[in-house]
């Protein structure tokens, strides 16, 4: 959070002193309310990020929320939350699917909520490229074009706003990587003629070279190699994820992935 530093001469004393009690007091409470909200936040982080207890995470960004709601660096973390959670709901029965979508539209709300608070923000239009982008996946993407058309819109956004923003270059890899599974005569007339494999690998390596020890943007990566049948370079990235510590709350399923792939290329 940016704090504002008013500079202070000789005649403030003088107006404190004429305040009502009440005045001080707010003052007082805002002081108060700053530092509970930064607590939370940083209690929020400790669970997202490190106990990956995406629900605990959620109770503190809502805790933090109600004392002031126009905080864009809660609300697009509560985006995040909203995400995490998402991605691990059960979707067997139509039911499930339709609690999970919710979750994922929750998530978007957040994003755009962070957008409008904070329009030179990049983590809110990161965040919304994530969100848009599940609920796109979840649709069909094929059935939901202008999703996909604005996941990459905002991804280009969040990295003109933070070029070491490397969510967002993984999230526009992934939108290329994922369209250039139909062929480009068959994109080209629904406008997304744009998606390449080699815009795919360039950003997954952008991605990789700001945050080297995030698995799951060396198993993409070495996926999008396999597909140019890049054979040496995928091996080399799937041996390296043996040795990166945990940072996400699914890296142990993405080791497995990865080994799962490697046996499969060794050979190639």
């Amino acid at each position: 959070m940016i704090r504002r530093i008013f500079p202070f001469n000789g005649f403030i004393p003088a107006v404190i002193f004429i305040l009502p009690m009440g005045g001080v007091a707010s003052a007082q409470s805002t002081d108060s309310s700053r530092i509970e909200i930064n607590r939370l936040i940083e209690e929020g982080n400790d669970f997202s990020e490190k106990q990956f207890d995406n629900q605990k995470a959620l109770e503190k960004f809502q805790a933090a929320e109600a004392k002031d709601s126009n905080n864009y660096d809660i609300l697009w973390r509560m985006s995040r939350s909203y995400v995490d959670i998402g991605e691990h709901l059960p979707a067997r029965t139509d039911e499930e699917k339709e609690k999970q979508l919710a979750v994922y539209q929750q998530a978007f709300d957040y994003a755009n909520k962070a957008i409008s608070v904070n329009p030179n923000g990049a983590m809110g239009y990161t965040r919304r490229a994530i969100a848009t982008g599940r609920i796109a996946l979840f649709k069909g993407v094929w059935g939901a074009i202008d999703l996909v058309k604005q996941t990459r819109a905002d991804c280009e956004k969040a990295i003109e706003l933070d070029s070491m923003n490397n969510g967002a270059y993984y999230v526009l890899g992934r939108t290329h990587a994922k369209l250039v599974e139909k062929p480009r005569i068959v994109r080209w007339p629904l406008g997304l003629g744009w998606a390449n494999m080699e815009e795919a690998i360039r950003n997954y390596e952008r991605a990789i070279a700001i945050r080297p020890d995030f698995i799951m943007y060396r198993l993409d990566y070495a996926r999008a190699l396999v597909e140019t049948e890049d054979y040496a370079k995928a091996r080399d990235q799937l041996t390296i994820i043996a040795t990166l510590p945990t940072k996400d709350e699914d890296d142990d399923q993405f080791r497995k992935e990865a080994r799962a792939l490697l046996d499969d290329i060794k050979d190639k």
